[in-house]
């Protein structure tokens, strides 16, 4: 039977050219190196060297040998791998969202119900989230709107409103309510990872231009010393204390008000 460990010196001598380079790199003694090196010869049940006084070299046999122990050690890291990666995925649970806000309010509730599990989030756009919803890539999915599904039980999950944020002294302050057509053209800083409400703000303002800011401490910083406006949402009930000083305006479309469905995989 091959034994990997020897399959390994087996490599490593051919890599290296001598016991003695092998010795030293595997910590192991010269003697045991060539018990090795015979029993793989005994293994394979041909002979796989060319002997001569002090040395030892791989003859044409031992070299297809070589290559065969590293498919063979290849295949065996690659079996480890899978085993190591389904027991992971055992024990965790893989959540894909379509905006932040719902997952934020799932995520602690998430922790407590399954404390010895790892909890796997991510945030994408609407189309990816059904992809990996109906590919099986996710056990949770968080969606804008409901969906039928025969693969686990859906239920409405969040509500979220969207408003428009601006300085008192901004042209836009004088509304008291706005549409998206309305604020077209005007440029908006906008937070980065927003799924849902990233592409609908981008298909819904095509004239506008949007300064993206990678981390909220970045955006809070832009926003306290920018008079550009950006979005929030009354999921955010401390909203005046991260904005001192600006005003929020509703918008009035459809669309900016929406109701979040999770969706949850049978077990």
């Amino acid at each position: 039977m091959l034994d990997l460990n020897e399959l390994r010196q087996l490599v490593t001598f051919a890599d290296l050219g001598t016991l003695a380079k092998v010795a030293e790199a595997e910590h192991l003694s010269t003697p045991s190196l060539t018990r090795s090196m015979r029993n793989i010869e005994n293994d394979f049940g041909v002979p796989l060297f060319t002997r001569s006084k002090n040395r030892l070299t791989l003859n044409e046999t031992g070299l297809v040998a070589v290559e065969t122990a590293r498919r063979l050690l290849a295949e065996a890291e690659q079996a480890v791998r899978q085993v190591q990666d389904f027991d992971q995925r055992r024990r965790t649970l893989v959540v894909k969202a379509c905006a932040p806000a719902p997952l934020w309010d799932l995520l602690p509730r998430l922790n407590a119900a399954y404390p010895g599990m790892t909890i796997e989030s991510h945030i994408c756009e609407t189309e990816r989230v059904q992809a990996s919803w109906e590919h099986g890539d996710c056990d949770i999915a968080i969606f804008p709107f409901p969906i039928e599904t025969g693969q686990g039980t859906v239920r409405e999950f969040l509500h979220e409103k969207l408003y428009v944020c601006v300085q008192p002294t901004h042209e836009l302050a004088k509304y008291e309510s706005l549409t998206f057509a309305d604020i077209n053209g005007f440029n908006f800083l906008l937070s980065s990872e927003l799924g849902f409400w990233d592409a609908l703000c981008r298909h819904k303002m095509p004239a506008s231009r949007f300064l993206v800011q990678p981390d909220v401490f970045s955006m809070d910083a832009l926003v306290a010393s920018s008079t550009l406006p950006c979005f929030v949402t009354d999921y955010f009930t401390s909203w005046r204390d991260r904005h001192p000083g600006r005003i929020r305006i509703p918008l009035t479309d459809p669309e900016a008000d929406v109701t979040f469905y999770l969706a949850q995989r049978k077990h």
